[in-house]
């Protein structure tokens, strides 16, 4: 099944395919066009997932480690052998440029990798009891155990990767799934489900809902849900937080990243790095840099530089290789932005590049002047916009960065050994990045925020450790 032949993308639950009922219709971003209709999931599609789900935690939580190890390895394989037909997919409904796809689909293989070496690995501990003159005669030790069925609800942006990073570390675990997809790209989790049910997990290890906020709602408040994992907007993040109830959530949503820019710094190398990161795919990641705060003797020359890096990057058609940014996921998003932008004017910023959309294209805009009170400036963008800002000193470019409601990742470029570890330091979020745009991760490295960039962490082995429980066991000799 690929994207060109598809009609209607279904659920997935216990291993199969099931349609029928209200559809919503995919659009593709780059034309608008209809892609395919898609069920939308009632409670009787939400009963009949976790009915599978919980049914398929009897397998997999008595699979030993070996063999969740090999399941996910057989995965990572089989996604290899199927790269670009994935990548094609992802391009054309997320609207992804294919070069960011096909990363995508790269670091998704190296992902269910890390996922296995997770399950190889995880372990408990021993626990001396005995320190503990009431522990004597007993030997304690503890295991991870599996919490149960987990919510997965994943984004647009990374359809396929940022899924991944739940689905994989859940079945890691020895956990089931039900998996909500952003509305805009179901192909793409369906795909994975059957690629993982092709891989040998159990039927109903795996489940994809399609499907609004109301179900998202129905799924994460269900009994049989023991934990759940977001990836989206702070609203929505705590609207599933109360929606939860005592359960468990990790959740990893918005941010304005921060990137400073030190008088010290090799101007070259930032250029490189925020040019192509601040745009790439359209702005619409989470840690893409979006202020730009640099040094005021250096700045004059890192916005010439970086201007003309920025006009040198290609817009157009996601599907051609060349492209380097892409169209917007839809609509709504290209008449928020530009709200946002002539507020920005409004107050006193300047556009200094782009600003102007064609169409559900926004090219590389970058304004400077803009007050901190700006929404382009307090807010997520999420899309290709950027905002400069001087400081005088480098402690005041680490205020201004901490100014923010959000702490998921911050850029620090400097040769100054001092100021790296003073931004490790005092910089209020979840990654410090020196040397590389806040867009740097790697899959198996702890990934998430602080304050209302959301709270738990990603990453192979950080993620199969918010997705089992420590259980201790004592005994007595």
């Amino acid at each position: 099944m690929t994207v060109l032949s598809v009609t209607v993308v279904p659920h997935f639950i216990a291993g199969r395919r099931v349609e029928g009922g209200p559809s919503a219709r995919v659009l593709e971003p780059a034309t608008g066009r209809a892609l395919y209709d898609v069920p939308q999931g009632g409670a009787e599609e939400v009963r009949a997932a976790l009915d599978a789900a919980v049914k398929a935690l009897t397998q997999t939580r008595q699979l030993p480690a070996h063999r969740r190890a090999d399941l996910l390895r057989r995965a990572s394989a089989l996604l290899s052998e199927r790269a670009d037909e994935f990548a094609r997919v992802i391009a054309t409904e997320a609207g992804k440029p294919l070069k960011a796809s096909r990363m995508e689909v790269a670091r998704s293989v190296e992902n269910l990798a890390f996922a296995a070496d997770a399950a190889s690995t995880l372990a408990g501990q021993t626990v001396p009891l005995d320190a503990s003159k009431f522990g004597e005669g007993k030997f304690g030790f503890t295991v991870r155990a599996p919490r149960g069925v987990v919510a997965a609800i994943s984004p647009f942006n990374f359809p396929l990767n940022l899924a991944l990073h739940k689905v994989g570390p859940a079945l890691a675990g020895g956990n089931t799934v039900v998996l909500k997809p952003a509305p805009q790209t179901p192909l793409t989790a369906l795909m994975l489900a059957e690629l993982l049910t092709d891989a040998g997990f159990p039927a109903g290890a795996v489940n994809v809902l399609h499907g609004g906020a109301e179900l998202g709602g129905v799924l994460v408040s269900a009994p049989e849900v023991a934990i759940v994992s977001f990836t989206g907007s702070p609203g929505v993040g705590e609207a599933i937080k109360k929606a939860s109830g005592l359960k468990p959530v990790v959740l990893e949503l918005g941010n304005n990243a921060a990137n400073i820019v030190d008088e010290s710094a090799d101007l070259d190398l930032a250029v490189r790095k925020l040019a192509a990161s601040s745009f790439a795919y359209q702005g619409q990641v989470c840690i893409h840099p979006q202020r730009l705060i640099v040094h005021e003797a250096v700045y004059d020359a890192f916005k010439e530089a970086f201007v003309a890096a920025s006009r040198a990057l290609i817009v157009g058609d996601p599907l051609d290789p060349a492209t380097d940014v892409g169209p917007l996921v839809d609509e709504r998003a290209g008449a928020r932005l530009a709200e946002w932008i002539r507020e920005a004017v409004d107050l006193g910023g300047r556009v200094v590049l782009g600003g102007t959309a064609n169409g559900r294209y926004l090219p590389p805009t970058i304004l400077e002047d803009v007050p901190p009170h700006a929404r382009i400036v307090r807010e997520e963008a999420f899309g290709p916009v950027v905002v400069l800002s001087r400081a005088t000193t480098f402690d005041e470019a680490i205020r201004q960065a901490n100014d923010s409601r959000y702490g998921l990742q911050t850029g620090v470029f400097t040769r100054d050994l001092a100021k790296a570890l003073v931004a490790a330091r005092d910089v209020e979020a979840g990654g410090v990045i020196v040397n590389d745009a806040s867009t740097f991760r790697v899959d198996q490295m702890p990934y998430g925020g602080i304050k209302d960039s959301g709270f738990g962490r990603e990453g192979a082995l950080a993620s199969v450790e918010e997705l089992t429980y420590l259980k201790i066991v004592v005994l007595s000799t």
